[in-house]
């Protein structure tokens, strides 16, 4: 019960809750061990990416997003970490492919500029000829911290650098935001119809 509590969202009541049913379904408690005993050998980082992937016959791990060639490569969205990726793929609205930097600039966490993978995104940009990087952080401090700071360091690549959108959340009412939502939502504003 102690290593489920560990999981992220899972608390002390929700921890007893799966160990006793896995105490009382032990074919399922069988098979999820054995799953979570391959895990570490059969999914890792995407090469490209940082997605999650699953190793490949021919020894390569690259995500389904990276192995379609349908999307756009010239289109490419900066996230922060993978749970960010899933979200937007879930909206649909993303034809592109995705970069996972996996931590953002914190200096009271001791993560700077050095710790971002930016090299890895750089040889992106240039060897994919991407045209326009979204840059798709958290709207908190350290997320646009780090999308000012990925955006000074593309400057000079010729991408279209851009950043996503924050306002009101759909269905949500006015009184109840922030000001700087409020305010946010106010400058990327649009002409309706567009």
């Amino acid at each position: 019960m102690r290593l489920l509590a560990r999981l992220p969202g899972v608390g002390e009541k929700t921890a007893m809750r799966f160990a006793l049913h896995l105490i009382t379904d032990a074919a399922l408690a069988r098979e999820l061990g054995a799953s979570l005993v391959e895990l570490p050998a059969r999914i890792g980082p995407c090469e490209r990416c940082g997605n999650l992937a699953e190793l490949s016959a021919d020894g390569q791990v690259r995500c389904s997003i990276c192995r379609d060639t349908r999307r756009d490569p010239t289109l490419l969205c900066v996230v922060a970490k993978i749970q960010d990726l899933l979200a937007i793929e879930r909206s649909g609205a993303m034809r592109g492919r995705y970069f996972v930097l996996g931590k953002l600039l914190s200096p009271l966490d001791g993560i700077g500029p050095e710790e971002l993978p930016l090299r890895s995104l750089v040889a992106i940009i240039r060897s994919e000829a991407v045209t326009e990087a979204i840059i798709a952080t958290p709207p908190s401090v350290d997320g646009e911290a780090t999308a000012l700071y990925i955006a000074r360091e593309l400057s000079g690549l010729g991408v279209r650098t851009t950043r996503i959108a924050s306002g009101i959340p759909h269905g949500g009412d006015l009184e109840f935001a922030d000001q700087i939502t409020l305010g946010r939502a106010l400058e990327g504003r649009r002409r309706i119809g567009e």
